[in-house]
């Protein structure tokens, strides 16, 4: 025998009760496949590029001397160190990015930004400016940096290594 609440519905079937850590995260990954799709289409339409390859061209750029170990390049990325080696290879082969060795330890490799993916990445950040904005003007200053901390805390970013 099935129970059934006092409007006729079976208890399996109702609507689970709020959990706002859960909504949050949910809202968090949506909010995250929109933009990206934003970001995605403006950068392939215009530069070629992928949100991905943007994201490494532009840590690259941050970088001192425009270059990052390859394993320090996957933690900004969220990457393995494996994935991070297959997605830089497309970008290796278009002249982008360079692999660099590290003369003291042969174990170590370095993605170096070249001049070509420097001027590729000046241009897709006028892009990837403009939607920023757009996503998030309706948030002042000080919720914006709010905003931005607690993804950094998820995310477990420190200055160290965003």
């Amino acid at each position: 025998m099935i129970r059934q609440t006092t409007d006729g519905r079976n208890p399996a079937q109702s609507e689970p009760a709020s959990n706002p850590s859960l909504e949050f995260c949910l809202r968090l990954t949506r909010a995250y496949a929109t933009l990206t799709r934003r970001l995605d289409n403006a950068l392939s339409s215009v530069h070629g590029l992928s949100f991905g390859d943007f994201m490494i061209l532009y840590y690259l750029g941050r970088a001192p001397a425009k270059r990052l170990r390859r394993v320090n390049l996957a933690e900004r990325l969220g990457l393995t160190a494996s994935g991070v080696t297959r997605t830089l290879l497309p970008l290796e082969k278009l002249g982008l990015v360079e692999r660099q060795p590290d003369l003291r330890d042969a174990r170590v490799g370095y993605a170096l930004l070249s001049d070509a993916g420097q001027q590729l990445l000046d241009y897709a950040l006028v892009s990837v400016q403009a939607i920023a904005q757009e996503a998030t003007q309706t948030l002042s200053a000080d919720q914006l940096e709010a905003q931005s901390a607690l993804l950094g805390q998820l995310a477990g970013i420190h200055l160290g290594n965003s």
